[in-house]
């Protein structure tokens, strides 16, 4: 934003409604996308949000020629509106890719991207914009927005179930490690346990820790530019290089927070409550100190060092709030994620509005308030999540006891990851529950069971992914399987699932 109003002039007003307007559009659809987001293909709606936006970056240009910045902050809303569903959609994504103990480090290397943007965008909007005109980084990330889409189309799928060369031994371990936490049926709100969930203080520790953080992440992305220029004499595109170095070291140290996160949960060192707490807090906690050096700093140099440290130490907060919603509620990930994330929002809009006045009375000396009262918002932040974040799954979170009853494994089952070869398959009657639970008799005879889960699987002739087309199967109508694929049964015939895997076999057998 920075980049076109330093070149059309706008009033201080005018600058402080443009970059503010996204965050219009992009609160409204925040708990919208959680729904949404758990209803469809998250991979979809993550998509089609990013390749909207950046279709709607490619007329801002013309848009800014018009009515003096109003015709933009309508496109501006709009593009919050799509974009709003983004963070909803990824853990949506992962509520069905991410193993337990792999949750901090794949959320973490996901999240990073969006550091990694601001460590491109900083410096390469001022370079282009000085190169070719205030137009070249809308038309640039536009553009790059619509190739990404195509990418992500192609490679990404909404379940482990779904892609096409995931092996067979991943996609075992997936299912079996998430289990109960990725239950099949989708949450709609009916059946959200609102009022559970509003006086869960877990709930309100992410929630307040998102605000706090989105506090000064909107802080740095708003007015690190001018900050450098009043204070310090930074020309623009000088601005935006050094400015983008506190992004850089956090673009690193997120992916690897969450590794160490991981490590920590996975060997038993630490529990997650703790983990998150220690990880939250003390970036956090360690972040406001720096701020407040940053305040009272004379010199380039010692500011910039304390904004690098204290910008690199919140790396690690986002192994603590940010991916908590996966532990208390995996069910309902996506929609935590949309009302905690909304309520952070409401800084990107606040903030404008509280320093662009304070900026403007005194766009030399403010810089003391602004970072005083930064440090004091992480430090409330890190305090409040101390006492009341948790790591382990709430009540409120389990599915309805009727979709347990449904989804309840079979009496006799083994668990999902059991060997059939270690537990005598051939020709031994065995059961299996796992995303779709099977039955075993003779090896020359299957009878399928009520598969309610991710598509039903048989075990026959050693094949782990056939179904057989002789298995004798009462006469009954095509019956999904409550999750990622159908098992069809027409006229005791008995038809291959939506998984290429067991159509591949199928065929075989044919």
């Amino acid at each position: 934003m920075g980049v076109y109003t330093v070149f059309m002039n706008w009033t201080v007003a005018v600058e402080s409604h443009v970059d503010s307007s996204f965050f219009w559009g992009y609160l409204i659809t925040q708990i919208p996308g959680g729904f949404i987001a758990s209803k469809f293909p998250a991979n979809k709606i993550f998509g089609l949000s990013i390749v909207s936006s950046a279709s709607l970056h490619l007329i801002v240009p013309f848009a800014m020629t018009l009515m003096h910045g109003h015709v933009v902050i309508g496109v501006r809303v709009l593009q919050g509106l799509f974009e709003g569903v983004t963070y909803p959609a990824c853990h949506g994504i992962w509520r069905f890719w991410a193993p337990p103990m792999e949750r901090s480090r794949l959320a973490t290397l996901a999240f990073s991207g969006s550091y990694a943007g601001v460590v491109v965008g900083l410096p390469l909007s001022g370079l282009l914009a000085d190169a070719v005109g205030y137009q070249a980084p809308f038309y640039a990330y536009g553009t790059f927005g619509i190739i990404w889409y195509l990418f992500w189309i192609w490679l990404c799928f909404e379940n482990p179930r779904k892609h096409p060369a995931i092996s067979i031994p991943e996609l075992k371990y997936i299912e079996k490690s998430l289990g109960e936490s990725a239950h099949p049926t989708m949450p709609s709100f009916k059946t959200t346990p609102w009022r559970e969930m509003m006086r869960s203080m877990p709930v309100y520790a992410i929630i307040v820790a998102n605000f706090c953080r989105s506090w000064n992440f909107y802080l740095l992305v708003l007015f690190q530019s001018s900050f450098l220029k009043h204070k310090f004499g930074f020309k623009v595109e000088e601005a935006g290089f050094v400015g983008s170095l506190p992004h850089l070291i956090m673009t690193t140290i997120v992916p690897f927070g969450g590794m160490l996160a991981d490590h920590l949960r996975k060997n038993g060192i630490l529990s997650t409550t703790n983990v998150r707490k220690l990880f939250n807090c003390g970036g956090f906690g360690m972040e406001g100190l720096f701020f407040l050096f940053v305040a009272h700093s004379q010199t380039a140099t010692g500011a910039m060092f304390a904004l690098t440290c204290g910008v690199a130490f919140s790396g690690f907060a986002i192994s603590g709030y940010n991916v908590n919603h996966l532990d208390i509620a995996p069910r309902y990930a996506s929609i935590l994620m949309g009302l905690s994330n909304g309520i952070g929002t409401l800084a990107g809009i606040i903030v404008p509005y509280a320093l662009d006045g304070l900026i403007q009375r005194n766009p030399t000396g403010c810089w003391t308030t602004v970072f005083t009262l930064a440090a004091c918002v992480h430090l409330i932040g890190c305090t409040f999540y101390g006492i009341f974040a948790s790591g382990e799954l709430q009540p409120w979170a389990e599915p309805p006891p009727e979709e347990q009853k449904v989804w309840a494994p079979p009496a006799g089952a083994i668990t999902h990851g059991d060997d059939p070869s270690q537990a005598g398959m051939m020709g031994n009657y065995m059961k299996e529950t796992s995303f779709g639970a099977p039955e075993y008799t003779e090896q020359s005879q299957m009878q399928q069971s009520n598969a309610i889960s991710y598509g039903a699987t048989g075990h026959v002739a050693n094949n782990p992914f056939a179904l057989a087309a002789s298995a004798p199967i009462a006469e009954e109508p095509a019956q999904p399987s409550e999750g990622y694929g159908y098992t069809d049964y027409t006229q005791g015939q008995a038809m291959p699932s939506t998984n290429p895997y067991e159509q591949q076999a199928y065929q075989q057998q044919q």
